[in-house]
């Protein structure tokens, strides 16, 4: 786990420093053993001297006071009148918080570079009827650039020629490929699928589609809030206060180690340690509900949002399309006959939504595909062969229309029906006469309804952002329950909305998977990925990742963000009851530096048992208000 978060040399070494720090303060404590110095000098040199360094370097470069300036008082302090442990147990306490804190806010920062190497390195160029292959990076506007089935588009453009289909999915988060014709635009990072075609270049280097995603990326992630620890929040006061209650003690006794102690336990071990250790035991629980959560501080965030926000295809969709029904309209053939017909001729299809049609058929208890002759492929329309020594056209409506097959006006309120509700058609023609429809539909995921009800239940509400058009958008709405729609979403448009959102005063959790939500995921306030489905961009983007698409245990992780928030704020008032009884016994006599030293130390483990108690941690189904 370390090397994923910290991915540096120093993890080891502070482990290590901790380790031998430890055992000299025990050997210490115990002085059991004859050496020529006090062990706990060990552990003040490992831990306390940075501690010391770091928090001078701040004080004098920029007057930053953190919580690091009493540590270091109360070290000087406890080593000036020769109380080694005291101090060793001060530096060994601050530093195991100051490594737990770095290893829960540690962030990724790989997703751009991902994003980056998503644009193909070269281009094919045309120039004077010749063929040459270029850097994508010395592409101009104006350029006219051939693409081939299967390559992806190095920058944004007009087809001039050709006709195809594209995988925009990256960009748009479209389920579907979408036909593409001369005069329409294509975007740098998609895919062609099918035909090849000839495009002018329109917008190219960082003004490309792929390349505005990436300064998106970018600039959501500058307007993020970072969390400041509690601690360093009143360090100042913090500071001022022990050093006037050490000071008075000091002048009213005439005891200075009576004044020291007061600094001793004064140090905010316990407060310090009280968000990380809880945020660590929130993390264990959530990795063994299959949620990995990246940011220390995401949870923290989770706990104050008021709106989520998902995304459509492969979010509360599976993202793989599936055969959901077919309408005969033809007497003459049993609907197996037609089945068949079908399946045979998206055999020899790579577009998904054949590849949906053949997977349907197999699943059948007998499966006879007929056998073809003379199949042809027009790209961005469908499909043409004889089967059986008939004509077989399968396809969309222009498909239809440029092969002159008629759709009876019986047939148009029920077609415009199913259309309306979101569904993908394929039309199937048997000489030259419409025999049969096959409608095919990316399903929701079968827990999202119950998923988004207990979302809904505990106080929040929702939102769908979809590249999907508006028919598609409206019925995954519907049947899962989210409140609110916008279809026909550009990265730019999410990154807008949630924007929108938070300018509104909502603190905005959103939920995708693909390379178009990670804008989006970066600017809401806490970024949740899918880890199956999603792309790796979305997932470096994003600050949780739900690890096996397990989206039904978000509700969960809203419990736990909750609860999480719940054990902090008592850890933080435990701590600083504790603090304030213990400089009433410091300035009293009743405690001495090491037993002040001792007593400040058994608050740091209370706090950390209490925070561990979150490792197995799980709200109960029957109750839906948080505590």
């Amino acid at each position: 786990m370390f090397y994923k978060l910290r991915q540096n040399k120093f993890v080891s070494k502070d482990i290590i420093f901790l380790i031998i720090s430890s055992v000299s303060l025990l050997l210490s404590f115990l002085n059991t053993f004859s050496f020529s110095f006090d062990m706990a000098w060990i552990a003040i040199f490992l831990c306390g001297i940075p501690i010391i360094r770091e928090a001078a370097s701040k004080l004098i470069s920029s007057f930053d006071i953190k919580a690091d300036i009493l540590v270091s008082i109360a070290l000087i302090a406890s080593v000036s009148i020769g109380e080694f442990f005291a101090a060793g147990e001060i530096a060994l306490i601050m530093k195991l918080g100051s490594l737990l804190e770095e290893i829960t806010v540690a962030r990724a920062k790989a997703g751009i570079e991902n994003l980056l190497h998503l644009t193909p390195q070269t281009a094919r160029k045309i120039l004077n009827g010749q063929e040459m292959t270029i850097s994508a990076e010395k592409v101009a506007v104006d350029d006219i650039l051939r693409v081939f089935p299967g390559e992806m588009i190095s920058v944004d453009g007009i087809i001039v020629s050709g006709t195809t289909s594209v995988d925009q999915a990256v960009m748009t988060g479209e389920s579907l490929p979408v036909d593409k014709n001369p005069g329409d635009t294509v975007l740098s990072g998609t895919t062609n699928l099918f035909g090849s075609f000839d495009m002018k270049a329109t917008r190219v280097g960082n003004d490309s589609s792929i390349q505005r995603i990436v300064q998106l990326v970018r600039s959501a992630d500058a307007g993020k809030a970072k969390i400041v620890g509690l601690a360093d929040k009143w360090a100042t006061w913090i500071v001022i206060a022990a050093l006037i209650t050490s000071l008075l003690t000091w002048f009213i006794t005439g005891e200075i180690i009576r004044a020291v102690t007061i600094l001793v336990v004064f140090c905010p071990c316990a407060l310090v340690l009280a968000t990380p250790t809880a945020i660590v035991a929130a993390i264990g629980n959530a990795t063994k509900h299959n949620i990995l959560i990246k940011n220390g501080d995401a949870l923290e965030r989770l706990a104050s949002v008021s709106k989520i926000v998902f995304d459509k295809t492969g979010t509360l969709t599976c993202g793989s399309l599936q055969l959901s029904g077919m309408q005969k309209f033809s007497s003459d053939y049993t609907e197996d006959e037609l089945f068949t017909y079908a399946a045979t001729i998206e055999s020899r299809s790579e577009h998904p939504l054949g590849k949906a049609m053949v997977s349907a058929y197999y699943e059948k208890p007998e499966q006879n595909l007929f056998s073809l002759e003379n199949f042809q492929i027009f790209p961005g329309r469908g499909l043409q062969a004889t089967i059986n020594g008939k004509n077989i056209i399968a396809g969309n409506i222009r498909m239809l229309s440029e092969q002159q097959i008629h759709i009876s006006r019986l047939y148009h309120s029920f077609i415009e029906k199913y259309l309306t509700d979101g569904y993908t058609i394929i039309y199937m023609a048997v000489d030259g006469i419409l025999a049969a429809i096959f409608t095919l539909t990316d399903t929701l995921r079968p827990d999202i309804k119950k998923t988004i009800a207990s979302i809904k239940e505990c106080g929040f509400t929702t939102a769908l952002l979809t590249g999907d058009n508006e028919y598609s958008a409206k019925n995954a709405a519907v049947h899962s329950g989210v409140d609110s729609v916008h279809a026909n979403c550009l990265p730019a448009d999410k990154l807008k909305q949630i924007d929108t959102y938070q300018q509104s005063g909502n603190k905005i959790c959103m939920i995708g998977d693909g390379v178009n939500d990670a804008p989006a995921l970066k600017k809401a306030f806490v970024g949740i990925a899918m880890g199956e489905t999603g792309s790796d961009i979305a997932i470096d983007a994003a600050d949780i990742t739900l690890i096996n698409d397990s989206i039904k245990e978000v509700p969960h992780l809203l419990y736990l963000a909750k609860k999480m928030m719940t054990t902090i704020k008592f850890n933080l008032t435990f701590s600083m009851l504790l603090n304030f009884l213990a400089v009433i016994m410091a300035a009293t006599g009743f405690l001495d530096p090491v037993a002040g030293a001792l007593v400040h130390n058994a608050g740091s483990v209370f706090v950390i048992i209490n925070s561990s108690l979150l490792l197995n941690w799980h709200k109960k189904d029957t109750v839906h208000s948080f505590i």
